[in-house]
């Protein structure tokens, strides 16, 4: 294939979506499904948000389940849950995106001081504090995928991933319950928490 310098399509969004994906039993379904969002450039402008299903084939919302969306833009986030989120395999079909209860975040923290190693996203809202943690990162790989390969089947997909071999998500202090497992990424055997920085989204078909 020739690589050229300069895509042709549009820029739908860039930033960084790190994730974890959990599960209480291994040969199971995931238990949790949570994705964190920091985003430059969109449509709707820049902002920060996570996406925490506890409970992710259950049609209820925080505080009966843990489901909740935590943003500081809320057309962002409906725009990326709706054309990117929603159609990632993780979430598919997932009742608990449509009950999540959404939060306005008030105050979103960064503690990387001892990446490459470990990292770790605070969200705090009215009466809700999440902490997601991404631990024993390893080396960092680059990813480029088309639409055919890409989570939406749309779009070319750029971005720089670290594996983290452990992860954790606790709620004002309480952490949800299971663990990082194994699973096929792009060929590749990878952990289900992951740090994916320098994203961006092109829609090939754009005018650019």
């Amino acid at each position: 294939m020739i690589r050229i310098p300069v895509n042709p399509g549009s820029v739908e969004w860039s930033g960084e979506n790190p994730g974890i994906y959990l599960k209480s039993d291994p040969e199971g379904d995931y238990s949790v499904v949570a994705l964190f969002f920091r985003i430059v450039l969109s449509p709707y402008g820049r902002g920060v948000g996570a996406i925490v299903l506890g409970e992710p084939d259950n049609a209820a919302g925080y505080p009966e389940v843990p489901n909740l969306c935590l943003t500081d833009n809320r057309p962002m986030m409906n725009y990326l849950i709706k054309n990117f989120a929603s159609k990632f395999p993780t979430l598919v079909g997932r009742v608990g995106v449509n009950a999540m209860t959404w939060f306005d975040v008030t105050s979103n923290t960064q503690i990387n001081q001892t990446m490459p190693h470990s990292y770790c996203e605070e969200l705090v809202a009215s009466g809700v504090r999440v902490n997601m943690v991404w631990k024993d990162l390893q080396p960092p790989m680059a990813i480029e995928v088309g639409p055919d390969a890409s989570a939406t089947k749309a779009h070319d997909m750029y971005a720089v991933f670290l594996e983290a071999n452990d992860a954790r998500i606790s709620i004002n202090g309480t952490s949800l319950k299971g663990r990082v497992v194994d699973r096929q990424f792009f060929g590749r055997k990878m952990s289900t928490a992951f740090l994916a920085l320098s994203e961006t989204w092109v829609n090939p078909n754009g005018n650019g």
